[in-house]
């Protein structure tokens, strides 16, 4: 096992890392910007270090500063938590070369995964159902033709036009029509180059109101994966998370097992090692469609620790460190139902602009079943930089029902004051029939619930 490990990250994952660590008797370092000079995770650490300016390219993205702290704490390895250097297989490359782990999966899977055109393919050979779509990238394809678009033609329109090195939404774009296309195909390009330095795109038949549905996944280095049952992710914001359930009430339970075994194909596609999640698109029929893979621990991943009861932390670090998995896919049980809100410091009456400034109050509930995992506290000033998330909220009850009036009245005993947060938001979204109803898509909140204050 590991004696030292530096979190590569801030706010509540890096919190959520060191409690980790902790319990397994590991030595922490937090790295940290001027503007998170006081932080809860600088708190929480063992070691702190400040890495630069505000900036994140000067700081958290900052790779030779950080292998530099890290060799100068003497850490063993580096957790990456998510976001940030999360999927950089140049920084997990780094780190191999510096002699330090790095807390996730190899550096070829994480490119592999990262290129969606290439993970494509992939699939494709895999056996998993993948979103009809062109086989490459535009440049790629031989017959595109930017006046006639015969591929969009072919898979019939609407039509996304994806960023190859896309992820957290950015880089996707929808045409409806031929002129739409040539609008949002250079749109797309502009938005892929600026923020992955890549503007190679791909068109992938758009789907009308699918579920967001994804599989966990843990593999250890010597053969062994499982999975640990979906997720379901479709209350979005452009294509932003906000709440998160698990099981999902789409899924029966001959679904639910192919949708399992479609994941655990993918990742051994690319020897996968580490927690990961495979992410599937359900349409209106059923029928469910790879999307892509995140090669990191995700956000929502409490809200499996609570059905499972096995922590997913934990056992990407032990895994990390050479360990065995702990279990045959048998011996994981499904238990109850839980329910994440994401708590973020952003203005519900305002279109959702992000609200930092200084906490006055942080008051958090509690009770049977209530977790909270936060980057916070009373006094702490949200600094404008970053994203927005404070905390996480997450729920277990024994059904869909009691986990769903169990978050409300969780959501009840929040009180935040000094900012704005999408509470209120939750609490609107939890208490509509159809989401109690389970009749949710990916449209939900911007279509049912907000509307035109979007």
């Amino acid at each position: 096992m590991f004696q030292k490990v530096l979190i590569a990250n801030r706010g509540e994952i890096a919190a959520r890392v060191i409690r980790a660590c902790r319990e397994l008797g590991i030595t922490t370092v937090a790295i940290y910007s001027e503007a998170d000079r006081d932080a809860l995770h600088v708190r929480m650490a063992d070691e702190a270090y400040c890495v630069g300016p505000a900036l994140d390219t000067k700081s958290y993205l900052n790779i030779p500063v950080i292998i530099e702290t890290a060799v100068k704490a003497r850490a063993d390895a580096i957790h990456p938590g998510y976001g940030f250097l999360s999927e950089n297989p140049h920084f997990a490359a780094v780190c191999r070369t510096w002699g330090l782990d790095f807390i996730g999966p190899d550096p070829e899977a994480i490119e592999r995964m990262g290129s969606k055109s290439l993970a494509r393919q992939m699939m494709i050979q895999a056996g998993v159902p993948v979103v009809p779509g062109t086989l490459g990238t535009i440049e790629a394809v031989a017959k595109w033709d930017p006046l006639k678009e015969p591929d969009a033609e072919e898979l019939g329109y609407p039509v996304l036009v994806k960023a190859v090195a896309g992820g957290g939404g950015r880089g996707i774009r929808i045409a409806r029509t031929p002129a739409e296309l040539r609008e949002t195909l250079e749109a797309a390009r502009r938005e892929a180059a600026r923020f992955f330095g890549s503007g190679e795109v791909y068109l992938e038949k758009y789907l009308e109101e699918p579920r967001h549905i994804e599989v966990q996944v843990l593999a250890d280095r010597h053969g062994g994966m499982v999975h640990l049952f979906e997720r379901e992710c479709s209350i979005q914001r452009r294509r932003q998370k906000i709440i998160e359930e698990a099981p999902s009430p789409a899924l029966g339970p001959e679904q639910r097992e192919a949708i399992c075994q479609a994941a655990l194909r993918a990742a051994r596609a690319v020897n996968y090692s580490s927690t990961g999640t495979v992410e599937f698109l359900l349409d209106k029929d059923g029928n469910f469609y790879f999307c892509e893979m995140n090669t990191r621990i995700q956000v929502e991943h409490p809200i499996t620790e609570l059905i499972t009861g096995i922590d997913l932390v934990k056992e990407q670090i032990r895994v990390a460190a050479g360990e065995p998995l702990r279990w045959t896919q048998e011996e994981i049980q499904r238990r109850g139902w839980a329910i994440e809100c994401r708590i973020t410091a952003e203005d519900p009456d305002n279109r959702l602009m992000p609200s930092p400034g200084v906490i006055t109050t942080w008051e958090v509930p509690g009770g049977p079943g209530v977790r909270v995992d936060g980057g916070v506290y009373t006094g702490y000033e949200v600094p404008p930089f970053y994203d927005s998330l404070l905390a996480k909220l997450a729920v277990w009850g024994e059904d869909r029902e009691e986990a769903v009036r169990r978050a409300l009245r969780a959501l009840d005993e929040f009180r935040v004051e000094g900012i704005k947060t999408i509470i209120p938001l939750h609490k609107t979204i939890l208490a509509h029939e159809d989401f109690r109803t389970g009749r949710i898509h990916t449209q939900f909140l911007e279509d049912v619930i907000l509307g035109s204050r979007l």
